[in-house]
């Protein structure tokens, strides 16, 4: 899943040597944390946070294919 993550923002920010996916546990719960250069957030948010809620839907249907609870918090 991290994998996967990281090919789909690498995709959409400029600098991608910035990009850095966090993983924890906690509660069967896995949590991803996104950090991306500030100057790349709007790309990786979108307008009205579409691209953003388009990978958080990718995500957790691939997810949930595998019986696991995920969520996805974007830090810039």
């Amino acid at each position: 899943m991290k994998e996967m993550l990281e090919i789909m923002i690498k995709n959409l920010v400029e600098n991608t040597d910035a990009v850095e996916i966090t993983e924890t546990n906690k509660d069967n719960i896995t949590t991803y944390e996104v950090k991306v250069d500030s100057n790349d957030m709007g790309k990786v948010i979108g307008r009205q946070g579409k691209i953003a809620k388009s990978i958080r839907t990718v995500a957790k249907a691939i997810a949930a294919k595998e019986n696991q609870k995920i969520s996805i918090e974007f830090i810039g």
